[in-house]
């Protein structure tokens, strides 16, 4: 038997974390900066360098001891985008598996690729990384991992290969994105450097890092495949949800619903380049591939209604801890110490070598992504910081845009307030704490070769057109 080693539910870890933030509105001192229309974009707003001040009178508030148990609603709330995506979603994605597609399709990838594994790990990791890297997908991976999950199973991996297979190169994707409307393009505004700017740079560094992810996952999954029993979660049960059916020969219903399912999810791409389009689209082009795929596999409109609400009733869990995550930011917000703690860690590099500012920067990022776990949101707040606390420091422009990114896109794989990363590890049924373990030491390299690339780009930047 398997030892379980440290284990911590994921919902009372992101509990605790609602109470840490509401303690931490008491003893951090509540300030804020003024803020103004973002540049090109008067939807959102920017900080004004320079003008933090901290409250006092009337502008001080100090939370009600039972504050963070109302912000669990506010949460809910502000997460409902989300959360009404892993609902819609996951019901309809139990209507495909009724049909027999999905299946089929999974179980004709697994004999072709059973003896390979190697090129379903690279596969997968070049594909999710080029979406994040271009278009800033991340939303649109969340429904995946159940399937990807029963892939890996079936190739007698973990889900934590399935996992890793998603969820890292999403993270190395953003943290190396060359067009990303939602994360590089915007700080790039921000520190007014030239958009779209040095993402060739970018995409040879995605490719390094993506090797170091091959060989951490690739090894981990011979582990697995070889010895079973040191899986990290070898002591959950994949028996329920993740199961092939009986059934998985094709036909040409089925290859007409997989047709109809693959040119969804490419209007949905060519949407979200062209028209902008986010989640209420995505929701709306998966229950139209549910409607067409019931009509086309002859499934009645009982049974469909039946698969759709037990796809939709196993997501809760997931949905939960989305609302739960995002009540975090919530409570931080509401006690008036967002800008405190991002004024504060800032404070830091001033007076700091260039090189070291910054390496600085990379880590005032990284603490950021914590509290401010959407990258938008994150370049909102700490770009107009960290752009004119660059030029004091002697820092490129460019290379206080890439500090961002890499502080933002690398933890987005691992940080518990996010709320990408713990509905999707409850879709995989994986434990915060068996995903730390796996991911952590990967972080590690990947964060020392970050600040190195860091340096690299301040000296041969102008040389390979990462310019300022």
């Amino acid at each position: 038997m398997s030892k379980r080693g440290w284990s911590i539910d994921s919902l009372v870890l992101i509990f605790s974390f609602i109470v840490i933030a509401q303690l931490l509105s008491y003893a951090i001192p509540h300030g804020g900066y003024e803020r103004a229309p973002a540049p090109g974009d008067a939807s959102h707003t920017v900080v004004v360098a320079g003008t933090y001040e901290v409250f006092t009178g009337e502008q001080n508030l100090t939370l009600p001891p039972w504050h963070f148990l109302m912000a669990i609603t506010d949460g809910l709330a502000k997460a409902q985008g989300i959360i009404f995506l892993i609902f819609l979603v996951g019901g309809v994605i139990q209507v495909l598996r009724n049909t027999g597609a999905i299946d089929a399709a999974l179980h004709g990838a697994v004999q072709r690729l059973g003896k390979t594994p190697w090129l379903l790990i690279g596969g997968c990791l070049l594909l999710f990384s080029i979406g994040s890297f271009t278009i800033g997908m991340g939303e649109e991976y969340v429904p995946l991992v159940p399937i990807i999950v029963t892939m890996s199973l079936a190739m007698r991996m973990d889900a934590i290969v399935a996992m890793g297979m998603v969820w890292i190169p999403y993270g190395i994707g953003w943290a190396c994105a060359g067009i990303n409307p939602f994360g590089v393009l915007i700080a790039q505004n921000i520190a007014n450097v030239p958009l779209t700017s040095g993402w060739g740079l970018r995409l040879a560094m995605m490719f390094v890092f993506l090797v170091v992810a091959f060989h951490h996952i690739y090894r981990y999954a011979m582990r697995v495949k070889k010895h079973p029993e040191e899986s990290l979660v070898a002591h959950i049960d994949y028996s329920v949800g993740f199961q092939a059916p009986a059934d998985l020969h094709f036909n040409g219903r089925r290859v007409a619903i997989l047709s109809v399912f693959v040119l969804g999810l490419v209007g949905f791409v060519w949407g979200v380049s062209e028209h902008g389009w986010y989640i209420p689209e995505l929701n709306a082009i998966f229950l139209g591939i549910g409607l067409v795929s019931a009509a086309i596999s002859r499934m009645s409109a009982g049974e469909t209604s039946r698969a759709f609400i037990e796809g939709a009733a196993a997501m809760t869990p997931a949905a939960l801890l989305v609302g739960f995550a995002r009540t975090i930011e919530v409570v931080l917000t509401d006690g008036q110490i967002i800008d405190s703690i991002v004024f504060h860690i800032a404070s830091v590099l001033e007076g700091l070598p260039a090189e070291a500012s910054a390496i600085g920067m990379l880590f005032v990022q990284t603490i950021c992504n914590f509290f401010i776990p959407s990258g938008s949101g994150q370049a909102f707040v700490t770009m107009p910081i960290m752009s004119p606390l660059a030029t004091l420091t002697d820092v490129p422009q460019q290379t206080a845009v890439l500090a961002y990114q890499f502080g933002d896109g690398f933890t987005n794989m691992i940080v518990p307030t996010s709320a990408l990363v713990m509905g999707a590890l409850a879709l995989g049924k994986v434990p915060y704490s068996a995903w730390f373990r796996f991911v952590g030491p990967l972080l590690l390299k990947i964060f020392a070769i970050a600040a190195a690339f860091l340096v690299l780009s301040m000296h041969i930047g102008p040389m390979v057109g990462f310019t300022s």
